[in-house]
């Protein structure tokens, strides 16, 4: 489980994308966030369980330039 502090939200919260980036494959276009959650690019997701959630509108977190 999430060893941050404060503890990031669950797969299942609606702030999901807020948990932090553990592994970042860029040239693949998608992240694996510390919930479990993998990110991609056009702001997609795959939840942990098997379930996806289609693209919606704006960047994506993890895919914005530090």
């Amino acid at each position: 489980m999430c060893q941050h502090q404060p503890i990031c939200p669950s797969a299942d919260a609606t702030d999901r994308e807020a948990a932090r980036v553990i592994a970042c494959f860029r040239e693949q276009g998608w992240s694996l966030l510390c919930n479990g959650v993998i990110v991609f690019e056009d702001t997609g997701e795959l939840l942990p369980d098997g379930r996806t959630v289609a693209p919606h509108r704006g960047p994506a977190r993890h895919a914005v330039p530090a």
